[in-house]
């Protein structure tokens, strides 16, 4: 069993979805089952995927969770796009949040890669 808080990449995803959570706040009452769901559902489920696949018992099943987790990052990502353009969100908030995303993306990558070299 692997414990899912010594991944930098869980911290980080965690930390993603505190300010997930704080930026949707904000957003019209209208969305909340909307966009602000959507968004707060999809982030969510990064550190939640990263957190079930340390509970299984091989890199196999941990390296389809952790490709799970990159799925809802990626859609997380478009998220921030679409609340930007609607204009939810402002410039600086889009910037910090795509820019988070994005190191998330690339670190589940790369624990991917070396979960796929281990099997």
């Amino acid at each position: 069993m692997r414990d899912f808080r010594k991944y930098e990449v869980w911290h980080l995803s965690h930390a993603l979805v505190l300010e997930v959570y704080k930026v949707t706040q904000n957003f019209p009452a209208g969305e909340f089952y909307g966009i602000t769901n959507q968004m707060r559902r999809a982030a969510v489920s990064i550190p939640t995927n990263i957190s079930e696949g340390c509970g299984r018992n091989t890199d196999v099943e941990f390296a389809r969770f952790i490709h799970m987790a990159t799925g809802s990052a990626s859609e997380t990502e478009y998220l921030i796009q679409l609340s930007f353009d609607l204009k939810y969100l402002n410039q600086d908030f889009y910037k910090g949040l795509t820019e988070k995303v994005n190191l998330i993306k690339k670190k589940l990558y790369h624990l991917n890669k070396i979960l796929q070299t281990k099997s």
